[in-house]
């Protein structure tokens, strides 16, 4: 069984990312507690925009924004 190479790193998440934007909270928290972004790495795809994730999601094209840390 291969190691997983991101075990450890818990730096290298979404929400550090400086591709990574917050979305703006909904007016009604508690439908919707959990906190969501937006991936602006590639360019958004027609009709759908870019790739919704959470903040502890990860990709293997993180790069680190010193601001979020």
């Amino acid at each position: 069984m291969r190691a997983d190479l991101w075990s450890g790193r818990v730096d290298r998440v979404c929400s550090t990312c400086i591709y990574w934007i917050e979305k703006e909270a909904m007016d009604n928290p508690r439908k919707n507690p959990k906190v969501i972004g937006r991936c602006r790495r590639n360019a958004p795809v027609v009709e759908k925009g870019y790739p919704t994730s959470f903040p502890e999601d990860w990709c293997g094209q993180h790069k680190l924004d010193e601001e979020k840390i």
